[in-house]
């Protein structure tokens, strides 16, 4: 198994999943001084619409769900590095963040992008499935039955 291969799919689908802005936010402040880097687009920023599809319980026969909006963009660095974005929304800037990220995660700058960019948004991830999963928790209930003793 491509263990390269797998981290780049936990990185595009961390980026795609991100808060609005937030891509942005943390690659400028982690390139701060220096700003972006120059690219050339091979798809500038698109914005479309993909069919979800879902299975009743997990494990059914798959459906369609319904549709949703999605960015998508593509570029290439000076080094020839290509970066690949898809995030859900219409969000043309962040769509051309993550795919920056995604091409600078090719190059010696992938150790600092994974420190200030990548650790925070998966950092911040987390803290959103938590508190959503202790939201599900406090509306839990616990149903019992009582023996009544008429036998």
């Amino acid at each position: 198994m491509d263990h390269a291969n797998d981290d780049r799919k936990a990185r595009m689908s961390l980026l795609a999943k991100a808060a609005p802005g937030g891509v942005s936010t943390l690659l400028d402040a982690a390139l701060n001084a220096a700003g972006r880097p120059d690219f050339d687009w091979l798809r500038v920023p698109e914005i479309g619409s993909v069919m979800v599809r879902g299975r009743a319980g997990g494990t059914g026969a798959p459906f369609n769900l319904g549709e949703m909006t999605v960015t998508r963009c593509a570029l290439t660095l000076e080094g020839g590095a290509v970066g690949h974005a898809y995030i859900q929304g219409r969000r043309k800037e962040d769509a051309t963040a993550a795919a920056l990220v995604d091409a600078l995660m090719q190059t010696d700058a992938a150790d600092m992008l994974r420190d200030k960019v990548l650790d925070p948004l998966r950092a911040e991830t987390e803290a959103r499935r938590s508190t959503r999963a202790e939201k599900a928790a406090a509306t839990k209930v616990e149903f019992f039955t009582l023996v009544r003793g008429e036998d």
